[in-house]
């Protein structure tokens, strides 16, 4: 079983800034994609970020131009980088990693740590 930690998580007020990392508790598998989804209270699920293996990362709608994040294969290891924080950006930030499997694609989840923007 591969477990994933997310850090970073805490305050921060609008336009400032927040850096999250995630880390795989092995790092000896492949997986075909890592990133972030976020849950807003009383809101669905959404994406914020995936970086493929060997691909360009997808950003959601919401958080394009201000989010960056990337991926240390090696280590197993996913950074998102926040910029100019909204309000709206206020969740549990969810750590992702997708599994290339004989029918699909598994996904394994971080607990999440929240990400609060308030002045």
């Amino acid at each position: 079983q591969v477990q994933l930690v997310e850090s970073g998580g805490g305050l921060a007020q609008p336009g400032g800034s927040l850096n999250l990392s995630c880390a795989a508790s092995r790092s000896d598998w492949d997986f075909h994609a890592m990133g972030w989804y976020r849950q807003a209270p009383g809101k669905q699920r959404e994406l914020v970020a995936l970086v493929p293996n060997g691909g360009n990362t997808n950003y959601g709608d919401s958080v394009k131009g201000r989010f960056t994040s990337s991926r240390d294969n090696a280590k197993n290891t996913v950074i998102l980088r926040m910029n100019s924080l909204k309000p709206e950006d206020t969740g549990v930030y969810y750590c992702n990693a997708k599994a290339l499997r004989r029918l699909g694609i598994d996904d394994y989840w971080g607990p999440g740590t929240q990400v609060t923007v308030s002045s």
